[in-house]
């Protein structure tokens, strides 16, 4: 990914946060010998430096995905930025983003039950806390006849690259003005864009 300087996101940390934020993501291999992708969420290990997921059976990624090095692609909020906000006819469109790519190679989870506790970490994740929904508490039976039609995918993080394109190339005042008029917008992700803009200045 291009990353000038200003844009780039060093803390480990950070980019792991902006992978459990939006863990619905884009994972690319190559698939008989062209380009691949699939849309799936993933979930991360940071202790281990591992995402886990998993693949329906009949989408045939899977087959030749054993050991490559892959890509996994997570977007996080994005916006439209126009030149008609700043205070200069001096400017052009731009586009505000934030995003994540995540290097690694990938294992095929061949161990029952660390498919099973990938599982019940990813439903736990986006159940609310209050659900009553507990996969621990599905006939067992009903669970494995249902996980012989999915691949669960391990794949252990080689290289993060994180991208934070928040103007931060333009003046402070500039950046003010962004935010103001993001912050009118009725699109839930130009404001996220405008939290994320406001706490990086």
């Amino acid at each position: 990914m291009y990353i000038p300087k200003h844009f780039e996101m060093d803390d480990q940390e950070g980019i792991y946060d902006v992978i459990e934020q939006n863990g619905f993501a884009t994972l690319v291999s190559q698939h008989q010998g062209l380009p691949y992708a699939t849309h799936l969420p993933l979930t991360l290990d940071r202790d281990l430096g591992v995402l886990y997921c998993h693949v329906a059976r009949p989408n045939t990624q899977w087959k030749d995905i054993e050991g490559q090095d892959v890509l996994a692609i997570f977007q996080g909020p994005h916006s439209y930025i126009s030149p008609s906000w700043y205070e200069t006819n001096k400017a052009v469109p731009t586009w505000n983003y934030v995003s994540v790519h995540v290097y690694g190679r990938v294992a095929i989870v061949n161990d029952e039950q660390e498919l099973m506790d990938s599982l019940k970490d990813m439903v736990n994740k986006y159940e609310k806390p209050d659900s009553s929904y507990n996969l621990s508490e599905v006939d067992p039976a009903y669970i494995k006849g249902l996980s012989q039609g999915i691949v669960g995918l391990k794949i252990k993080i080689d290289k993060l690259e994180g991208k934070k394109k928040l103007s931060q190339n333009h003046p402070i005042e500039r950046q003010e003005l962004v935010i103001q008029q993001l912050e009118k917008s009725t699109s839930d992700e130009a404001k996220q864009v405008a939290q994320l803009m406001r706490k990086n200045l």
